[in-house]
């Protein structure tokens, strides 16, 4: 049977109260200190604005600088593009449970991991979990269940960042704001602090949504100048004409009619009137600056986050691109998945163990990481020759490492299905059909997945 414990105590030695995990406590609600309605710091914002938003977060007030750093990623596709490439590539990858011991217990604790992990809903939550990576970190409440008397995780919901401080003598140790607005201790087992810091650093300088802010400001002043020249030089400017003597109720027409053909594309005016279309020239040339100007910007928010160019902003012939930028991206990949399994460790499954089994020397440990792809062809390049020479191999061993199965009885085989056994009146003299040679040949034809190989072969073998 499984073993509970009457009491589970926090790191402060202070029992926990059961009943109310159950309950949300960080839940955003309307009008409350927990306001799900945001500010719009982003909003003309200036290189002084932004050092003072900044400056803020650095004193231990983020809350205008965890507002920007969501107004970028709403409002830059590029930043949000390569964020989310990066979060997905985390989220989406294999998870392992490592057993803590052999024990029946290590073993029963393991499962029910593994049990849980089968959540349709977990690849979305790590997700979430993974905001830490634009934001520095991320604060995740943990809504428990218990059903048939075994505790477990029920949702994990991401909650606005805005909503927690730092101790203000450290400004380290986590805090959330009560429902008064009062600054108070995480309680224990019920959040998922998740830091993924890109510099070393407090958390509040330690984000990548720091550096993207700048980038993000100057792009958007290119780009607001991009809009007001494109507005200004690239329509033709529309010039009306009229003679002299001609009345003000003609000229009203006129500049009526120029005012609104770019609109309309039609017009009807007096014979005696003209209206000219006079173009920029060399418009092109003239804009190259603003489109050079925001792919460079774009080039520095992809190597800020992904460490490299070529997967976003590809240049054929381009020095380094390719594998080489592929490795760079894949080390932050293996990175920030070691980090995410140590925060799930630390956060959720060991309080989760101890809800169920009580204090252990071990926990199962999840492993976040992308399968080890093997080279197939130079293992089999290099097991043959061994096999030609005399290497006996279990053929079960070779299946299991091509990812094949054995046939079953009556299946159709593919390969030679039946290789041709010895002659007993043959001569054991090399080269014939009873040399070492011939033998070895027969165990290399077993194979390529005929199971009875190796059993015809053994039955003609000489005693």
């Amino acid at each position: 049977m499984t073993r509970r414990p009457q009491k589970v105590l926090d790191p402060q030695g202070r029992p926990i109260d059961r009943a109310s995990l159950t309950e949300e406590i960080a839940a955003p609600s309307f009008g409350g200190v927990r306001s799900p309605v945001t500010g719009y710091p982003a909003d003309g914002l200036n290189p002084l604005r932004l050092a003072q938003i900044l400056r803020s977060a650095d004193h231990g007030d983020p809350v205008r600088y965890l507002e920007l750093a969501e107004a970028i990623e709403e409002r830059d596709s590029h930043y949000v593009g390569v964020l989310g490439t990066r979060k997905r590539a985390v989220s989406q990858l294999d998870i392992t449970v490592e057993d803590s011991d052999d024990s029946p217990i290590g073993v029963e604790m393991a499962e029910r991991v593994r049990k849980w992990l089968k959540r349709g809903e977990l690849t979305n939550e790590l997700f979430h979990i993974l905001d830490a990576v634009g934001k520095g970190y991320s604060f995740t409440e943990i809504i428990w269940e218990s059903s048939e008397g075994q505790w477990q995780p029920k949702e994990l919901k991401l909650r606005d960042p805005r909503w927690f401080r730092f101790e203000r003598h450290n400004l380290e140790t986590p805090l959330m704001l009560d429902n008064s607005g009062n600054e108070v201790p995480l309680p224990a087992f019920r959040f998922i602090h998740a830091r993924m810091q890109a510099k070393s650093g407090l958390a509040l300088r330690s984000g990548i949504a720091r550096v993207a802010a700048w980038t993000w400001m100057f792009k958007a002043f290119t780009q607001r100048d991009w809009s007001i020249f494109s507005q200004t030089y690239g329509q033709p400017l529309r010039i009306g004409k009229y003679g002299p003597g001609t009345s003000e109720d003609d000229r009203n027409k006129l500049f009526q009619a120029v005012a609104n053909i770019a609109g309309d594309c039609a017009a009807i005016i007096p014979e005696s009137m003209m209206i000219e279309f006079i173009t920029a020239q060399n418009m092109g040339s003239s804009t190259e600056h603003y489109e050079k100007r925001c792919d460079w910007l774009d080039r520095q928010t992809s190597k800020l986050v992904l460490g490299q160019t070529a997967t976003t902003d590809a240049v054929t012939g381009g020095l380094g691109s390719g594998k080489e930028h592929r490795e760079v991206q894949e080390d932050i990949e293996t990175a920030d998945a070691q980090d995410l399994g140590a925060i799930l460790n630390r956060d959720l499954i060991i309080p989760w163990m101890q809800f169920e089994f009580g204090p252990q020397k071990t926990y199962p440990r999840l492993v976040i990481a992308r399968p080890e792809a093997e080279d197939l062809k130079a293992w089999t390049d290099a097991a043959v020759p061994w096999v030609q020479v005399g290497l006996e191999v279990d053929q079960a061993e070779v299946l299991t490492k091509l990812g094949l199965s054995a046939p079953q009885a009556g299946a159709r085989v593919l390969g030679n299905s039946a290789p041709t056994p010895p002659n007993p009146s043959s001569t054991g003299g090399k080269g014939g059909k009873n040399s070492p040679e011939a033998k070895f040949e027969y165990r290399l034809k077993g194979l390529d997945g005929n199971l009875q190989g190796d059993a015809a072969l053994q039955a003609q073998e000489p005693s």
